[in-house]
């Protein structure tokens, strides 16, 4: 259980958070929709805090480290160009943080990339964080899902990277550096746009993201949906729009995929979450060591996010694509 929040740090955030107030030449209040609610930031945030990663990385890469109070929630380690900037922002927790140690860093912003981080049972609802004057806003990746069945939810749409697009676009809006978040979708979109010319089409991926026991692996519409999708290959498993459902291993090896794509993790909350531990798995069960994939070694490794609808996916994608170009499956 939670603990309450003292009243003298209730009044710290209130105090902070306070003095919103437009002044004559202050920059005019953004008003946001998103995922159908309406987030009001009085003025660029000063002190923002991400969430989880695929937040924090977005604000590194609009060059905002000095406005960020704080970070949480990581699966990898930060993308390598980020790193100097990111060792300047302190690092709340590893998983999720505490309501309170968020509120303690006295934020005026918080964003997150999933529902599930922000909402009942993750860090803080909406209405407790815009209680205490401080903005909230989630990733629209999440906006187009149905958790009501549990687990990460099943894709009502399926995802493009016009979201993640999205995304940066209302951030840097926020943020008041435009230009600096229509530079960054410019180059993702060069990226991707390069990607499509790798015809895998010929070639079944499976992805899997974590857990040995009961795996969670792609469906059609997420992140790994949008690679397959770029790359012309196909997903065995595109047949359901969970997002990450648990499949047993007898049907994955009725589907017997070509390559396998692994998270490669270093968080430490499921079985199997390094690359090194799932191929150890994969290659030593009598139900998966007969896979194709797996007798030929063909795996592509990626990190967390780049498995999840973040800017990291267009580096995913490259990495899939390179890999299949290895292994001859792709021209």
């Amino acid at each position: 259980m939670r603990r309450s929040i003292t009243f003298p740090l209730l009044a710290a955030v209130l105090a902070l958070t306070g003095c919103a107030s437009t002044a004559p030449g202050a920059t005019a209040a953004v008003v946001i929709d998103n995922c159908g609610h309406q987030v009001r930031v009085p003025k660029p945030p000063q002190r923002a805090v991400a969430l989880n990663q695929g937040a924090a990385e977005i604000m590194l890469s609009l060059g905002l480290a000095d406005r960020m109070a704080g970070t949480a929630t990581w699966t990898d380690p930060v993308l390598p160009h980020l790193a100097a900037d990111n060792a300047k922002v302190p690092r709340l927790a590893e998983n999720y943080p505490s309501f309170e140690s968020v509120l303690a860093a006295e934020p005026d912003f918080v964003a997150a990339s999933f529902g599930a981080t922000l909402g009942k049972g993750g860090v803080a609802t909406r209405e407790q964080f815009e209680q205490l004057g401080v903005p909230a806003y989630l990733s629209p990746t999440e906006c187009a899902k149905d958790t009501s069945g549990g687990g990460d939810g099943a894709r009502t749409e399926t995802l493009t990277m016009d979201t993640v697009y999205t995304e940066i676009r209302d951030l840097a809006r926020i943020f008041a550096v435009e230009d600096r978040g229509e530079q960054l979708i410019t180059s993702l979109r060069e990226r991707m746009r390069t990607a499509t010319g790798t015809d895998a089409s010929n070639v079944r991926l499976m992805f899997w993201f974590a857990n040995s026991e009961a795996p969670y692996l792609a469906g059609c519409c997420g992140a790994p949906g949008i690679i397959a999708t770029t790359l012309h290959a196909h997903n065995v498993f595109d047949d359901t729009r969970e997002e990450w459902p648990q499949v047993n291993w007898e049907t994955v090896a009725e589907r017997d995929p070509d390559v396998i794509v692994l998270g490669d993790l270093t968080r430490r909350s499921q079985t199997a979450e390094t690359a090194a531990a799932k191929i150890a798995f994969l290659e030593s069960h009598p139900v998966t060591r007969d896979l194709a994939a797996v007798r030929n070694k063909r795996y592509v490794l990626l990190s967390g996010q780049a498995m999840n609808p973040t800017l990291r996916t267009v580096d995913g994608t490259e990495q899939v694509a390179a890999a299949l170009r290895g292994f001859g499956l792709a021209g």
